[in-house]
C-alpha cells in the first residue's frame, strides 16, 4: 500500500525553527506543513499590509526559508505553510530573492490567495446573506462594520492541490485551515477527489492532520505527559506516515526528545474541538467517535478506523474589528503584608480611577500568585506571602482612559506600600476583536498562480 510522510515544522508564528530544521535533515518526510496563523493574526498582517504594502505576510518566512531550503531542496522535501498570511504574493517574491542568494533554482514556488473577502463584504450582504456571530449569536454586522479591519475566510486545499499538480516544489498560502496544508498534499499524492468516494478519506485527512498541526503539543509539549518526556527541551516535532486507506501512525523526528503515546495523540485529538462527531473544517467533517488508536512502538501510534462527512458548504470567517484599548500595568508587593499592600493598592487604584472620571468598558485586577488564573474560583488564603504581585487590565473606547492605568500603576510605586516595586510600564495597545461567522462557499474567490525561480 502506497505511504506518504508528512511532517509539521510549525504550530505558530513565532516557533522554534531548530526542530523542523532536524526533522528535515533527519527524517525521509516528503512533506513539510508550517502553520503560522491564529484567529486574529490576519487582523494584525493586514494591518501591516495597510501601512506598507510590501509587508503583510509573517516575516519569520525568510529567515525560516534561509535555514531549511539548503536542507530540503537537495533532499526533494516540499513545504507547505500559510506563512502568506495578507500578502502571499509579496511572501512568495521574498523566498524568490532567498532562492536566488542561495542558488537553489530551479524551483517552482505555487501561491494560493483569495480567502480575504473584506472588498466585498458588502456585496454579500447584498445578496441576502447575513453574518451572524456564532459566539454571540448577534444576527449581523452593523453594529461593527465601520471598525471592520479584516475578514478572511478558512479555505481548503483546492488550490494547494491545483499548485502541487502543477510541479510545485513549495506551496505558500494566506488563510487557509491549519490541517489543509496536509490534506492538500494527501489528496494529491492519493488521488482523492471531493467526491462521496473519498468522504472517509479526507475525513481521515481532516483529523490526522489536526492531531500534528500544532508541532510540538503532540510530541509533548502543553501535555499531562509532561513528567514523563524524554529531554523536552530537545523536543521533535511529529510526523505522520499516511496510508492509502487513511490509517496513519504518529511518530516523531528520529533521535529527538519529547513523547509520543496515545495519551499526547488523544490530548491533541481533542483540543480546540467542540462537537467530536462534527468537527467541521473547510475540506471535510470529522468523526472522532469511530477512531481507534493504539501504541506501536516506542513514540509511534497507530491511528485507523477514520470517517467523517462531505465537507460543508459554508467556510469559518473571521472577522476582526476595532474595539477600543487595553492599558496594562503591574506592581509587587513584598513581605510583611504582601497580600493586604496589595488589597491596598487595588482600592487606591479604583479611587484614583473614580477620581479622574475614568471609565472602563472591562477593569479586571488580579493578584499575581494568588488568583491570576484562577479568578474567583481561587481561595484567597489570608496568610503573610511572601510576595504578592497586581497585575492592573483595563479596557476602555478611548486611548487616553486605557492610558490611565499604565499611568496610574506607575505611581504605586512612589505612593504604595512600603516595598512597592514596578517593571518598565507597557504600552497602551489597540484592540482588534473576533467576530466568528460564516460565508457561503461559493462566494470566496480563491485562486492561485505558479511562480518559476530559473
Amino acid at each position: 500500500m502506497k505511504k506518504v510522510v508528512i511532517g509539521s515544522g510549525s504550530a505558530f508564528w513565532g516557533d522554534m525553527l531548530e526542530p523542523a530544521v532536524e526533522m528535515a535533515e533527519r527524517s525521509d518526510v516528503q512533506y513539510i506543513g508550517f502553520d503560522h496563523l491564529a484567529e486574529l493574526t490576519m487582523a494584525l498582517l493586514n494591518r501591516m499590509k495597510l501601512r506598507n504594502p510590501e509587508m503583510g505576510y509573517v516575516p519569520d518566512i525568510i529567515p525560516w526559508m534561509k535555514k531549511l531550503l539548503p536542507v530540503t531542496v537537495p533532499k526533494g522535501i516540499k513545504m507547505m505553510t500559510n506563512a502568506g498570511g495578507a500578502n502571499p504574493l509579496q511572501a512568495a517574491t521574498e523566498v524568490v530573492k532567498v532562492i536566488k542568494d542561495l542558488n537553489l533554482g530551479p524551483m517552482k514556488i505555487g501561491v494560493v490567495s483569495g480567502d480575504d473577502v473584506l472588498p466585498y463584504l458588502d456585496d454579500i450582504r447584498k445578496q441576502g446573506w447575513k453574518f451572524k456571530n456564532m459566539d454571540t449569536g448577534e444576527e449581523d454586522i452593523d453594529r461593527i462594520r465601520d471598525r471592520i479591519v479584516a475578514a478572511n475566510a478558512y479555505t481548503g486545499a483546492d488550490e494547494i492541490i491545483t499548485e502541487l499538480k502543477n510541479g510545485a516544489d513549495m506551496v505558500i498560502t494566506g488563510r487557509v485551515s491549519d490541517n489543509a496544508l496536509y490534506v492538500g498534499p494527501l489528496m494529491y499524492e492519493f488521488g482523492w477527489e471531493y467526491t462521496d468516494e473519498y468522504v472517509n478519506q479526507i475525513a481521515a485527512a481532516v483529523t490526522i492532520g489536526h492531531i500534528i498541526e500544532c508541532s510540538a503539543c503532540v510530541t509533548g509539549g502543553m501535555s499531562n505527559m509532561w513528567k514523563v518526556s524524554e529531554r523536552p527541551w530537545d523536543m521533535g516535532f511529529p510526523i505522520l506516515e499516511v496510508f492509502e486507506n487513511g490509517d496513519a501512525i504518529v511518530t516523531k523526528t528520529p533521535g529527538s526528545g519529547g513523547i509520543v503515546n496515545p495519551w499526547t495523540v488523544k490530548e491533541h485529538l481533542i483540543y480546540e474541538v467542540i462537537d467530536p462527531r462534527n468537527y467541521l473544517m473547510p475540506d471535510g467533517i470529522g468523526d472522532f467517535s469511530t477512531i481507534k488508536i493504539e501504541e506501536v512502538g516506542r513514540n509511534r501510534v497507530k491511528v485507523s478506523n477514520l470517517s467523517g462527512k462531505k465537507r460543508p458548504d459554508t467556510l469559518k470567517l473571521c472577522i476582526g474589528f476595532q474595539d477600543g484599548y487595553i492599558g496594562e500595568g503591574q506592581a509587587l508587593f513584598p513581605s510583611p503584608d504582601a497580600l493586604e499592600k496589595a488589597r491596598f493598592s487595588e482600592k487606591w487604584l479604583r479611587e484614583r480611577f473614580k477620581k479622574l472620571g475614568v471609565e472602563f468598558d472591562e477593569l479586571r485586577i488580579d493578584y499575581i500568585g494568588v488568583n491570576t488564573l484562577h479568578g474567583d474560583a481561587a481561595e484567597i488564603e489570608d496568610k503573610d506571602y511572601n510576595e504578592v504581585g497586581l497585575r492592573i487590565a483595563g479596557k476602555a473606547k478611548t486611548k487616553k482612559a486605557a492610558e490611565a492605568v499604565r499611568r496610574e500603576a506607575t505611581h504605586l510605586w512612589t505612593q504604595g506600600p512600603v516595598g512597592s516595586s514596578f517593571g518598565t510600564p507597557m504600552n497602551v495597545r489597540p484592540v482588534i476583536a473576533l467576530w466568528p461567522t460564516l460565508v457561503p462557499r461559493d462566494m470566496v474567490r480563491t485562486e492561485s498562480q505558479l511562480m518559476e525561480v530559473k
